[in-house]
């Protein structure tokens, strides 16, 4: 069948279906596409929408945005819709924000949004399941942007040399130099993470 004539077949299919049948149909085309796509080791080749309520925060980001910022990006996709999908990863039944949480929660909790994306968002999946990994995803994501709390990204820091990433790692996969990886270290307050490194001895934790 040549494919113009089963594209049409296929629109003709899938306009008979009421709107949320219809996007959860959409999605299961997406998804048969992507399986024989050359381009399916790329997330962005994916893009579904799903329910926002069940996609969950993680529980380490360290990106902040202010009120104002948070308005002008409802504002944004109100007025320009989301050009930017949400990125997740999936265990199970259960779906995690890697980046974009700050547009996922405006997709929860905004009605006039809600209004337009029938209370689902679009999202992309890697595939890093290995918690570590997906920290360091979220930092790459978020480095140029927003605002970074110093405690949170130190503990992020700590997190992953006890999970025995070295210095060098940490700073090749979060995009940061040696002595800001130092820094970070230094503000967490523990001994321990310097434990490989000759001033060990004589350095002691802040009071």
């Amino acid at each position: 069948m040549p494919l113009d004539v089963l594209t049409k077949k296929l629109v003709s299919a899938l306009s008979s279906l009421d709107d949320e049948a219809r996007v959860d149909a959409l999605n299961q085309i997406r998804e048969a596409l992507h399986s024989v796509s050359p381009m399916r080791d790329h997330p962005c080749d994916l893009v579904l929408w799903v329910d926002a309520e069940s996609v969950e925060a993680n529980d380490y980001n360290p990106n902040t945005v202010a009120a104002p910022e948070m308005l002008l990006l409802e504002r944004s996709i109100e007025a320009d819709g989301y050009t930017q999908p949400v990125v997740t990863w999936i265990e199970g039944d259960r779906r995690e924000i890697v980046d974009g949480f700050h547009r996922g929660q405006v997709g929860r909790s905004s009605e006039s949004v809600r209004a337009t994306t029938r209370g689902r968002i679009p999202v992309t999946t890697v595939r890093r399941t290995e918690r570590n990994d997906r920290m360091a995803s979220t930092i790459r994501h978020n480095r140029a942007r927003g605002k970074h709390q110093v405690g949170a990204m130190s503990e992020i820091v700590q997190d992953l040399a006890k999970r025995n990433w070295g210095d060098k790692k940490i700073a090749r996969e979060l995009g940061m130099g040696p002595d800001e990886v130092l820094r970070l270290k230094q503000i967490s307050g523990l001994a321990e993470l310097f434990a490989d490194r000759e001033f060990s001895e004589a350095w002691e934790p802040a009071e």
